[in-house]
Order: structure tokens, then C-alpha cells, then sequence
């Protein structure tokens, strides 16, 4: 095929509905006048197959040296599958999950350890597609240095595409571009800038906002004086250990996510200890008990039996599964005492059930009883009130999972790319050579994912 021209295929990804023009809302809160809506290619292969000829293009001008090729699921695949097709090239198919039968494996395809793969992609907003594409390539012995991208929709620090807003700008000033008279929704907009998105408020903003619980501001304003959005797992099995790695990394962190029932030795004690080395090293203490049961029952298990929860920790979390009597049950004990809770939105186990609607309904939840819940356990944001926190469990430098179904994901992408407030480290530092090494490790690369989420440049 000759080649194919930028400005030719602008217009006739505008001609399919591709290119759209109106008021659109982009997944990150943008509003923007052009829409980019490659997925309608799959009905119009010849305007497919010269979309796939321009990235192929792009691959040889920059001369780069690749095995073979993995498209981004799942608008980027046919187009990846058109390419090796035409040229011969060996292709690889990332899954999104694993099968439960079977190899189980997330790349299909045949390769070799050390190749390396080319990762095609239709459009990018923030890039965390690529990214995760690429965790899963090298987690499979691949080697990934590019990624060809069609379209870039302008909210990526980097990447090498056309811009949504040069393609509106060549639509609008060629004078083959007639507007199209079905609903109004295609009208073109020149005179129209896209709408800034809201600043994104700083923790410390955050902590002052009327409408936060106390408890909320208060974890805020530690996280701002130790610029430390870390909290550490503390999955020990011993009084005696729980201590030590907490007068270790006590000064780096500004929450210590215990599980209570897996400690050996718990005594009340041990309890007052932990609660005054909170207050020396400043941070707060989250009981990660998962209350999941009536409202009576959870009541009792938060101000009784013998961990006595309410009287040491002061954050708890709770599935919404039982329905809102499980907030009201630990919100009778915890409210009077200034405690908090978390509803688990999402959880970072592979195959969990906690998602879709059942996440909408957890933020509905909160939201009716925000007198109590401060905030999420999840993967990502779940609602852009900024009054509550997100906290995101499973955070390892090298992203990928272990063989019980624990889903890794890095503090660049926790932070930066997917919103959450708190990254929750367990054994990337529990299992450290040098544990408080590893935290200041893990709290700086947590502080500066934060700062270029707030567009702050590294210090």
C-alpha cells in the first residue's frame, strides 16, 4: 500500500465518526470540544487497514527493532493483527485476565525470553494502558522499549502521536470539513476551548476542606508535615516484631495497617505500646479487620472480645456486603470516640467481585454516612468528592502477583496515574534486607508521584 497521509485519514476518521465534535467528558474529568472514537474502524476495513499502514510507517522512519508485536486490548488489536499480517511479523496477545483453565497464561502467542516486543496502541490519555501492557510483557521475559501510538489525547506527560487538538485544528481549517446536520452533536466548535480541569487540591487543601471528618484532615496534615503518603503492613505474627519494625519505620510513615487476629501474643499492653509509639512517631493506626457481618454482631466485635479494636485502632474497614447496618454497628462504638472506617471499594486480589456495581453502591454508601467512613480501600479513585481518602493495598516497585492471586501495581501508577492518596506496602518492605531503607525507598517514590500528580517538578 502507498503511503497513507496524516491529513487524508484525519478526514476520513472524521467521515466514519471517529472524530467527533460537541461536549464530551474524557474519563479523567476533561471536557473537551473532539472526542476520538477509534473503535468504529472494526466496520470499515479499508480505513483500518491505512490506519494500520501509518503506525507501520511511523515503526520503520524511527527505525526501531523489535520480535515481535502486541496490541493493546482491545481497539489496538485487529490493528496490531493487520500489521504483522501484512509484514510477516510474529504477534503476541495480552490477556486482561489470566483463564482459570488451561495454561492460565497472559500472553499467547509463541517468543523467546529476551525478545523484544512492540506495543501498538490506538489512543493515550494517561498512558497506564501501555504501562500495564508492558508489566505484563516483561513479567513474561519480554522486553519492551517503544510504543506506537495513533492518537494522542494531550493529557500524557510524553508521547511521540498526533494531537487531539491538531487534529481539530486541520478539520476545521480545511475547507473540505462540512459539519454534519443529524442531532447537532457533530456541530463544529471553533471559537470553543476545552475546560480546564479543576485543580487538583494538595493534601494539605484537603485537610481544611468544611465538609472532611476530623479524623480525615488529621491523616491529611500528618502525611503533609512527613511528606509520607506510605502506610505499611504490618503482617507479623509477634508483639515483639510488630515493635521493632514499627520503631524502625515509625518515622516514615503516616498509617501502620495491622492484622490483629494473626498476632500470637496480642495482649492490651502490647495494644498501649502501639499506640504510644503512634504518638511519638506521628501516625495513625488502621486495624485492617474487614468487618463483614449484622450491625449487632460488628459491634461487638469492634468494642470487645479481647483485641478490644475501638479502644486502640483509629481506623477500621468494612465490606458493604451486609448493607449500610454494618456502618451503623461500628459507627455506634467508633463515632463517639472519633474513630474512622473504610469501605472496601475494590480490593487488589486476582478476581475480585468487588467492582462495577458493587463499587457505585460502596460510594453511595459512604456518602450517606460520611459522619463515620472517611474513605476507601481500592485500586483506583472511586469518586472525586476530595473529602474522602483513597488507599490502595498490593504496591510493589515491580508490579505483577504472586501465586495466591495478589495483584501488584507500583506507587507511579497508584498515585500519579490512578488518584489513589495511600499507597499500603507489605512485603516489598517486610521482606527487605534493610526494612527501614526500603520504607524511605517506598515513601519517596509514593511523594514524588503525588508532586507530578499536583504538576510539581521534582526536587
Amino acid at each position: 500500500m502507498a503511503d497513507v497521509s496524516i491529513d487524508s485519514l484525519i478526514l476520513k476518521l472524521h467521515d466514519v465518526n471517529a472524530v467527533k465534535f460537541g461536549e464530551y467528558k474524557l474519563k479523567s474529568g476533561l471536557l473537551t470540544p473532539i472526542y476520538i472514537d477509534l473503535r468504529v474502524l472494526v466496520s470499515h476495513p479499508a480505513l483500518m487497514n491505512q490506519v494500520s499502514s501509518v503506525i507501520y510507517q511511523r515503526a520503520k522512519e524511527e527505525n526501531l527493532q523489535f520480535h515481535s508485536v502486541c496490541g493493546v486490548p482491545y481497539t489496538a488489536l485487529p490493528l496490531a493483527t493487520i500489521i504483522c499480517s501484512r509484514n510477516e511479523l510474529p504477534m503476541l496477545i495480552r490477556r486482561k485476565e489470566a483463564k482459570d483453565y488451561g495454561t492460565k497464561k497472559m500472553v499467547e502467542g509463541s517468543f523467546c525470553e529476551g525478545d523484544t516486543c512492540l506495543i501498538i496502541e490506538d489512543t493515550v490519555t494517561s498512558g497506564s494502558s501501555i504501562l500495564e501492557t508492558a508489566e505484563v510483557l516483561h513479567k513474561e521475559g519480554l522486553k519492551v522499549t517503544d510504543a506506537i501510538v495513533l492518537m494522542d489525547r494531550e493529557q500524557a506527560e510524553r508521547i511521540n502521536a498526533t494531537t487531539a487538538q491538531s487534529v481539530r485544528k486541520f478539520i476545521l481549517d480545511n475547507n473540505t470539513f462540512r459539519p454534519k446536520k443529524t442531532n447537532g452533536s457533530d456541530a463544529p466548535v471553533p471559537k470553543k476551548p476545552c475546560v480546564e480541569p479543576k485543580r487538583i487540591l494538595s493534601y494539605a487543601d484537603r485537610a481544611e476542606l468544611p465538609k472532611i471528618h476530623p479524623l480525615a484532615s488529621k491523616l491529611l496534615k500528618i502525611m503533609e508535615e512527613k511528606q509520607s503518603n506510605l502506610c505499611v503492613s504490618a503482617d507479623v505474627t509477634s508483639n515483639k516484631e510488630l515493635l521493632q519494625l514499627v520503631e524502625s519505620v515509625g518515622p516514615k510513615i503516616c498509617m501502620l495497617k495491622t492484622h490483629c487476629d494473626i498476632l500470637k501474643d496480642f495482649t492490651e499492653e502490647f495494644s498501649q505500646k502501639l499506640q504510644a509509639e503512634a504518638e511519638e512517631h506521628n501516625f495513625l493506626i488502621f486495624e485492617d479487620r474487614k468487618f463483614a457481618d449484622i450491625g449487632n454482631t460488628v459491634k461487638h466485635q469492634y468494642e470487645g472480645g479481647v483485641f478490644r479494636i475501638s479502644s486502640w485502632s483509629h481506623i477500621v474497614n468494612a465490606h458493604a456486603v451486609p448493607g449500610p447496618g454494618v456502618v451503623k454497628g461500628l459507627s455506634a462504638v467508633g463515632k463517639p470516640l472519633g474513630r474512622g472506617c473504610l469501605l472496601i471499594a475494590q480490593m487488589s486480589s486476582q478476581g475480585s467481585l468487588a467492582s462495577g456495581e458493587y463499587t457505585q453502591a460502596v460510594v453511595k454508601m459512604a456518602e450517606e454516612n460520611s459522619d463515620f467512613v472517611i474513605g476507601f480501600i481500592c485500586g483506583s479513585k472511586v469518586t472525586g468528592k476530595p473529602e474522602f481518602l483513597h488507599m490502595t493495598p498490593g504496591v510493589q516497585i515491580k508490579a505483577g502477583g504472586d501465586l495466591m492471586g495478589q495483584q501488584y501495581t507500583t506507587p507511579e501508577d497508584v498515585i500519579h496515574n490512578k488518584g489513589s492518596d495511600i499507597i499500603i506496602v507489605g512485603r516489598g518492605i517486610l521482606e527487605a534486607p534493610d526494612r527501614l531503607e526500603a520504607a524511605e525507598f517506598y515513601r519517596k517514590a509514593g511523594w514524588d508521584a503525588y508532586k507530578r500528580r499536583l504538576g510539581q517538578s521534582d526536587q
